[in-house]
Parts: C-alpha cells; sequence; structure tokens
C-alpha cells in the first residue's frame, strides 16, 4: 500500500489532528527561529543575545508576539480598508498549504490508526508549493499598494519583480529532480532517493534551488524589500500589531516551508543515510525526528547569511537571477535530459558505448568553440573622460599636488586699548531674558 492509498483510509479525526500538528509545528518553529537567529548572529557578534525571558532568554520571541498582538493597531487615511486587512491573511494562508504536501516521516500509528506523517498525497505534490508561494506575492503587492503611501508600494513592486525572478530559477532546478524520480509527488520523490540522495547526484539542481529560496524568501543578503536605507521599512511600513505579526509570521513559515522542501527534494526527506528502509532508524517516528534535524540545517544556513554577507545592490540581485541562475539551471535541465536519453538508449542496445562518448565529445567540442568564439563585452574607456564615483560625482585626478602656501603678509600692529578698571557693563532686560548676556 502506497502513501496516497494509506492517507485515503484516515477519518476524520485523524485529519483535524493533523491540521492542528503542521500549524503547531510551525507556529512553534516560527517562535524558535527567531530566537535562534538573534542568539546564533549574537553568537558570531561576540554578543549575548536576548537573555532575559525565560530560561536562558529562549521566551523572548514568544513576549515579542504578544506584544504585538496588544499594540495599537494604526490605518492610514488614505488606506483601502478591505484590501489593507486581508492582505497580510493572503500572504500567511499559502505558507500554511504549502506544507500540507510534505512528507514529515513513513508509517506510523496514531491512536491506534495506521497512517504516514503527511496531510495529503497529491500526484503534483511539487506544483502545489510552487502555486502557493505564487499566492503569497498578491498579499504582498496587495499590502503595498493598499497602505496609500509610495514607500510600501515601492517596496511591493520590487519584492514581486524579486519573488517572481527567482521562483523561476527554483522551478527549472526542481525539473531535474523530477525527471530522476519520474513523479511530482513529493513522497514519491523521497522513496526515489533510496539508493542515493539528489544533492550529489545533482549538484547544480541543488545549489540553484538553495540560492532561489533565499531569494525567494526574501531573506538577507537579498532582503532588497526590506532595504530601510532606501524604502524605510518596505511592503509592510504602514502595518502594526497583529497585521505587522502576520507578515512576520509568513516570512518565517515560508523559510520553514523551503527548507522542508529542500530537504523533501534534496536530502532524502526523512529517511536516515546509509541504511534501508526496513532498518530501525527507518522505521516508526525516528523519520520525523531526522526530518526535522535536515531542515534545521538549511534553517540555520538561512541565519548564518544573514550574519555574514552584506546586502546586494537591486541590479546585481536581478543579474545574477536572470543572466546566471536561469540560463545555467536551462542549460543543467537539457544536459540531464541528453544524458538520461543516452543512458536509456544504452541500455536498451539501441546506441554504443563508443558512439556515445563521440557523441558527448562533439557537443562539448561545440559549446568550448561557441564560448571561445564570443567576443568580450569591454566597455571603450575614453582616456579624456572626468572619473566619477557610483553616484556620478566626480574624483579628483590621482596626481593631484598640493599647492605651495602663499608667502605671508605683513602683520599691521593693532592699537591696544588702555584697560578701565571698575567698567560697568549695562545690559538691557531683553537681552538677560534672552539668555544672550
Amino acid at each position: 500500500m502506497n502513501t496516497a492509498q494509506l492517507l485515503a483510509d484516515d477519518p476524520l479525526w485523524l485529519i483535524i489532528v493533523k491540521v492542528v500538528g503542521i500549524f503547531a509545528f510551525l507556529v512553534v518553529m516560527t517562535l524558535f527561529m527567531i530566537n535562534w537567529e538573534r542568539k546564533v548572529v549574537a553568537r558570531m557578534q561576540q554578543r549575548p543575545g536576548p537573555n532575559r525571558v525565560g530560561p536562558g532568554g529562549w521566551l523572548q520571541s514568544l513576549a515579542d508576539g504578544l506584544k504585538l498582538a496588544f499594540k495599537e493597531d494604526i490605518r492610514p487615511v488614505l488606506a483601502d480598508k478591505w484590501v489593507f486587512f486581508l492582505a497580510p491573511v493572503i500572504s500567511c494562508i499559502p505558507a500554511f498549504v504549502a506544507f500540507s504536501v510534505i512528507p514529515l516521516g513513513g508509517k506510523v500509528t496514531i491512536f491506534g490508526e495506521e497512517t504516514a506523517l503527511q496531510l495529503v498525497d497529491l500526484p503534483v505534490g511539487v506544483l502545489v508549493v510552487l502555486a502557493c508561494s505564487s499566492l503569497g506575492v498578491y498579499g504582498i503587492v496587495l499590502s503595498g499598494w493598499a497602505s496609500g503611501s509610495p514607500y510600501p508600494l515601492l517596496g511591493a513592486l520590487r519584492s514581486a519583480a524579486q519573488v517572481i525572478s527567482y521562483e523561476i530559477a527554483m522551478g527549472l532546478s526542481i525539473v531535474a529532480v523530477v525527471m530522476h524520480s519520474h513523479s511530482l509527488s513529493t513522497s514519491d520523490i523521497v522513496k526515489s532517493q533510496g539508493s542515493g540522495w539528489y544533492f550529489y547526484l545533482l549538484p547544480v539542481s541543488f545549489v540553484i534551488y538553495v540560492i532561489s529560496m533565499v531569494g525567494e524568501t526574501n531573506r538577507a543578503p537579498f532582503d532588497l524589500p526590506e532595504a530601510e536605507s532606501e524604502l524605510v521599512g518596505g511592503f509592510h511600513t504602514e502595518y502594526s500589531s497583529l497585521k505587522f505579526a502576520l507578515f512576520f509570521l509568513a516570512e518565517y513559515v515560508n523559510m520553514v516551508t523551503v527548507s522542508a522542501l529542500a530537504t523533501t527534494l534534496f536530502l532524502g526527506g526523512y529517511r536516515f543515510p546509509f541504511v534501508g528502509d526496513d532498518h530501525l532508524l527507518n522505521s516508526g517516528w525516528f523519520g520525523l525526528l531526522w526530518f526535522v534535524v535536515k531542515t534545521l540545517g538549511f534553517l540555520f544556513l538561512f541565519i548564518w547569511l544573514r550574519g555574514t554577507l552584506p546586502r546586494l545592490r537591486y541590479d546585481q540581485f536581478m543579474r545574477l537571477g536572470w543572466k546566471f541562475l536561469v540560463p545555467i539551471a536551462l542549460v543543467w535541465f537539457v544536459a540531464v535530459a541528453f544524458a538520461r536519453y543516452v543512458r536509456r538508449e544504452i541500455e536498451q542496445g539501441a546506441l554504443e558505448t563508443s558512439t556515445a562518448l563521440v557523441v558527448i565529445g562533439v557537443v562539448l567540442v561545440a559549446v568550448l568553440l561557441i564560448a571561445f568564439m564570443l567576443p568580450d563585452r569591454r566597455a571603450r574607456v575614453d582616456p579624456n573622460a572626468v572619473p566619477v564615483t557610483g553616484g556620478g560625482y566626480p574624483l579628483p585626478p590621482l596626481d593631484l599636488e598640493v599647492p605651495k602656501s602663499p608667502p605671508r603678509r605683513r602683520q599691521v600692529p593693532v592699537a591696544q586699548l588702555p584697560a578701565k578698571e571698575n567698567t560697568a557693563v549695562t545690559v538691557s532686560a531683553k537681552e538677560v531674558g534672552n539668555g544672550d548676556a
């Protein structure tokens, strides 16, 4: 019995238990991640971090959430009332829905009912996650538009362009995984990694996905929609209280979701490495433990990048997505498809190994010739041009010489007035009142 058939027999009460369990898991992971991020970054910067609320300061994020709930809810005068209210909800709900197709573990028994640690197993589960991440963009764009202010609108447009750009690279990186597993179901992808995990079988797809998931979640060094120095606070500038908390919750839940999807696609999901399916470490609730550990590894990568790398410029960020990640993903997808075709033909005996090697060699030579024949795009340098900085301000010449100081002028002696003893100074009442005396 496969996972889909096992989940089809779940009673209603078990489905409700799973829904509540997934919701509680994501909320707890959000509270944990906020505090863990502050502690890890503080450790990197040699400072204590949160250490007041709760044992070791681990309840600080809970206190911050309660503080946000009791803050005053402010709505700008020019804001659209209903859209301003619905935008955080639209951002938050798809983040939770996307986690419903992630397999958290294998076959377990809950209150005497045999089931799998997954809410639903769809034949297009990977597409559901991509669709939910795309729907979250609507909440960001609508929040910037409904605020009635230009700065949130600029932040929303930048965020929409950023998420859409990196979703293309992410989708192309997943195509190779789908080709290897012959399925879009997340549970089938996990089962197909029994002979080897895809992070080393498809290394280019893994690297592109990791970079794309950081860019899609608007996290440092790609947190351009929230660039405080440029756009005040991004698309949620005008939000406060629980509405702002919903945006915060959606961001961290998206981080957990893309990390869980990376674990599912490239790290074998809930499988323990180097052992078979019938091993004790791959049975029961152990799968949930390995899944959480792998997901925390990707979440630590988010924190590590934030504490290490500076924010990129917007043009650098878009150039990385459109001119590097997307072309590399396309070439890699074609190369994987060609390699799988050649391998299948060799296994069926329709193509000899020597012929396949010759074909691959010809393709590599053609690629190298095209790379060498491309002209260098070097900007023409005008020798008479005035050097300027990045902001357009002229620079002083490098051979600038400090001019000699002018000769000293003849000092004219100033007459010294004789000092008067016991001279009374008269100060008006107005000057005393102004503090000038």
